[in-house]
């Protein structure tokens, strides 16, 4: 087998794997018996409704949460950062948010903040490096948030719903900024929840379909959108698909 045509390697696998929140009648099962392999340079999209479990497989990824049951594997050696919906920042100045994880990495504070105001640069916020981060507009706080992540160099990023509260503006900027980062290295993995299945067409490589806790289609994005694949072998996914683009 030839280099290029040689399987990339994995950096997420779950078999079977299932999150539950709680015990007995009262039990929330988060996930059921997911499986899920995802490889280097994949940029892939959790779609689904609310509550369905995405939010919950992106921290089961990033090791936010344990598994209950079943295996997770994740390539340590990567470096790994994430993305919420809602992020928090810290109350100092923009630079001083980016540059902490990069401290706490293990750089001087000097050169945290250099790195961090490279970041900034990255997101166009460099000439806010100093004010207050949470005096930000809401699409200016994910930006920080972007930089802050960013600022690693992360080899695996994980995005949940990272433009679901801007105006549209905002999302279209913060999107792009996005496809800039992935499309800078192929390599890099890429995965993300959405409810914006416009979003999903132009970043992802590939669609999963979540509905209570489990995984009920998983193909590429052509396949997904532009076949009749879905509605054939994935009738829910399909009916979520149509109601969300009426």
């Amino acid at each position: 087998m030839s280099k290029a045509n040689q399987p990339k390697a994995s950096v997420f696998e779950l078999k079977q794997a299932a999150v539950q929140f709680g015990s007995g009648l009262r039990a929330l099962h988060a996930l059921v018996d997911v499986n899920l392999h995802i490889a280097r340079g994949e940029r892939v999209a959790f779609i689904g409704a609310n509550g369905c479990g995405k939010s919950t497989l992106l921290r089961l990824l990033h090791d936010l949460l344990p598994v209950s049951r079943g295996e997770r594997m994740r390539d340590e050696s990567l470096c790994h950062a994430m993305v919420f919906q809602r992020p928090f920042l810290m109350r100092t100045s923009v630079q001083n948010n980016v540059a902490l994880g990069l401290w706490l990495r293990g750089q001087s504070w000097a050169e945290s903040k250099r790195l961090a105001l490279d970041a900034l640069h990255a997101v166009g916020l460099a000439d806010h490096a100093l004010r207050a981060a949470r005096q930000l507009s809401g699409g200016q706080q994910q930006r920080v948030a972007l930089a802050r992540a960013w600022a690693l160099q992360p080899r695996v990023l994980l995005l949940d719903e990272p433009t679901s509260s801007l105006d549209p503006h905002a999302k279209r900027e913060l999107e792009a900024l996005i496809q800039q980062i992935s499309e800078r290295d192929p390599d890099m993995t890429l995965v993300f929840a959405s409810h914006n299945l416009g979003q999903v067409k132009r970043l992802a490589t590939r669609v999963v379909y979540l509905e209570q806790g489990r995984v009920l289609a998983d193909l590429p994005v052509q396949e997904f959108f532009g076949s009749d694949v879905l509605s054939q072998r994935h009738p829910q996914a399909h009916l979520f698909v149509k109601g969300e683009l009426v």
